[in-house]
């Protein structure tokens, strides 16, 4: 992972279940992260894992949630 890459979590399933029901979304309605990116660890991630991505930003930590997706 390169220095300025986000931190990039894969959940658990009852953290996913835990992020989705806080949202009040479904799996589906997360925005979607292809699992060929680049940043994504090959082999790490299979299509509907959920990843948490921190990122800095003036200052203060931003997280954000995507689904994997082919």
């Amino acid at each position: 992972m390169h220095v300025l890459q986000p931190k990039q979590t894969k959940l658990k399933p009852e953290e996913v279940e835990k992020v989705l029901s806080e949202f009040n979304i479904s799996l589906a309605q997360l925005p979607k992260i292809k699992i060929k990116d680049a940043t994504l660890e090959e082999g790490e991630y299979e299509v509907s894992d959920v990843v948490k991505i921190e990122r800095i930003s003036e200052g203060k930590t931003v997280i954000y949630y995507r689904v994997v997706s082919i």
